[in-house]
């Protein structure tokens, strides 16, 4: 690198560049080329990290950069402590036990997924502190202001031999992380999984990658949006129809986010068959931030949907996804581009509606992922699960939702729809609806300054279950609003502690609505209205292209 004269190593402005000169002639020792021998990673790392540094190791909602984890759990604990993990997904088993080594003091991310127990084992014992529990934008924005990495470990899926990268459908986080770190004189190294003569397109420029090394093994990649339609229960489509009917038709949703879930998954395989018999087709659902699930694919088979934009990708979708340029975000390779941040802002901003389930939701409609014995963060759904107070442009669905909310209000605004979806009870007979969440105690035992708090009550518009939906934005007070909660919280402590007669006029107001209240004959919520019910009908209305991974393929 060659540097100005105004940019000198020597100039006290300029203190960060100096210490990227040590670091890479430190580096230079280990290889003098780019490209990394596999069996030389673990030392790079010893040469280029510091204990104290801020740093990435690239964990998204799918892609891992997991030759890169495994590979500085290698490192001596000695050499590299005191660390600041700042990435989204702490997923792999190695972002634990790098806290464990006492390598890591610091972490604040968005997402825990299947390590929640055991960092809530880790926060509770002290071993490690935690800054915040972000959602995914609010982290990403952090990278640019006061959490930018020093180094960042990402995944890609192939190099050049002059260092330009190639993600492919599952781009995710890297381009945010990759920017940050780049133009802070930070250090970018990758994992690929292979090196090619020429790429597809280049996503990452080779300049913006200082070190890659072929992995032994392709990354990692969750197959985290797909869900087996043979696992949707005759309830899950009851509240199916009671939010395409109460909700979707009411509003008139057309541009929406919906949560993954097995809930969500019964409104997608229903959109192609009871919302097309209430002719709903061309009226709901065309506008989509969404990754692409494979339940959706016979809603757009049938003409449903119009345009999807993703976060990231879903593994077996490849080939489908690339065969529907019109429908998604497709490169001049033929593959699908993702982005979190750029489609995080999309949902926040450019959606009417976010949909998405929880496990806890208290009387004032705050829910959170996190319970007791389990830190599982929040990833997007606060983002998506958010009144976008600075939109601007309306659409006859945000303007009726804020209509309702405002009520007599001198200067008219809009309102995004945001609902929680969930049975009244989850897994073993826990309630879903609570008095208090177990955020408090977490809370407590973590010493964290708020209680993590998913989806905030005062953006929460609606509560659907079994029981039917309730609608908050025409509450009167919060009184009001705590026995909406109530009357829709079924056979648990706090459905039956609701008042009676306060839930039954609410009923009459139509701030609540049953099934029977819209229409809906619940004898008639079956398993036959799925437009799919098994993974092989969505292979077969796909045409072939959705290439399931073996877990879920039972021929």
């Amino acid at each position: 690198m060659s540097l100005s004269p105004a940019a000198s190593p020597a100039s006290p402005w300029s203190q960060g560049l100096a210490n990227r000169k040590q670091r890479l002639a430190r580096a230079a020792v280990i290889s003098p080329s780019r490209r990394i021998p596999a069996e030389r990673i673990t030392a790079l790392l010893e040469a280029v990290i510091e204990s104290g540094d801020r740093l990435c190791i690239e964990g998204n909602n799918q892609k891992q950069a997991d030759f890169l984890a495994r590979s500085l759990a290698a490192t001596d604990p000695g050499r590299l402590n005191a660390l600041h993990l700042v990435q989204s997904v702490l997923a792999l088993p190695e972002h634990m036990d790098l806290i464990e080594r006492g390598q890591v003091g610091r972490i604040d991310f968005s997402f825990a997924g299947p390590q929640a127990a055991r960092l809530a084992r880790l926060v509770e014992s002290r071993r490690i502190e935690i800054g915040a529990i972000h959602t995914y934008l609010e982290l990403f924005a952090r990278y640019f202001v006061d959490l930018t990495p020093r180094v960042s470990l990402i995944a890609a899926q192939a190099a050049d031999a002059q260092g330009n990268l190639y993600t492919g459908p599952n781009t995710e986080d890297t381009p945010a992380i990759v920017e940050a770190t780049t133009f802070k004189g930070g250090i970018v190294i990758a994992q690929v999984n292979a090196l090619l003569d020429t790429l597809p397109r280049v996503d990452i420029p080779a300049d913006w990658v200082d070190f890659f090394v072929v992995a032994p093994t392709p990354h990692y990649i969750e197959p985290l949006f797909t869900r087996d339609p043979a696992q949707i229960s005759e309830i899950q489509v009851l509240m199916a129809m009671v939010a395409i009917k109460g909700l979707y038709a009411d509003y008139g949703i057309r541009r929406l986010n919906h949560g993954i879930g097995f809930d969500t998954a019964a409104i997608e395989l229903l959109l192609p068959t009871y919302a097309a018999e209430l002719g709903l087709k061309g009226k709901i659902c065309t506008h989509w931030a969404l990754n692409p699930h494979p339940t959706l694919i016979p809603a757009i088979e049938a003409g449903f949907v119009q345009s999807v934009h993703s976060f990231g990708s879903e593994v077996g979708m490849e080939a489908y996804v690339a065969a529907r340029p019109d429908v998604f975000f497709i490169g001049a390779d033929g593959s699908m581009r993702s982005n979190r941040a750029f489609c995080q802002a999309a949902g926040h901003y450019a959606c009417d509606l976010f949909i998405g389930s929880t496990l806890q939701i208290d009387l004032d409609g705050n829910s959170s992922t996190a319970t007791k014995g389990r830190i599982a963060g929040f990833g997007g759904a606060p983002n998506m699960g958010a009144d976008a107070r600075g939109r601007r442009h309306p659409s006859t669905s945000w303007l009726k939702a804020g209509g309702q909310a405002r009520r007599g209000g001198a200067m008219p605004r809009g309102r995004k729809l945001v609902v929680q979806i969930a049975e009244t009870f989850r897994e073993h007979m826990q309630p879903t609806f609570v008095e208090r969440l177990d955020a408090w105690a977490l809370a407590e035992s973590a010493g964290m300054a708020l209680p993590p708090v998913m989806i905030y009550g005062d953006d929460l518009t609606h509560v659907i279950t079994e029981e039917g939906i309730a609608n908050l934005l025409l509450c009167d007070g919060a009184a009001e609003r705590e026995q909406a909660i109530r009357g829709v919280a079924g056979y648990t402590p706090v459905g039956l502690d609701r008042d009676r007669r306060l839930v039954e006029n609410l009923r009459d107001r139509g701030v609540i609505r049953r099934p029977e209240d819209l229409g809906i004959d619940k004898r008639l919520a079956s398993r036959d209205l799925l437009a799919a019910r098994s993974i092989k009908d969505l292979v077969r209305c796909s045409d072939g292209l959705y290439d399931p991974p073996k877990r879920f393929r039972n021929w």
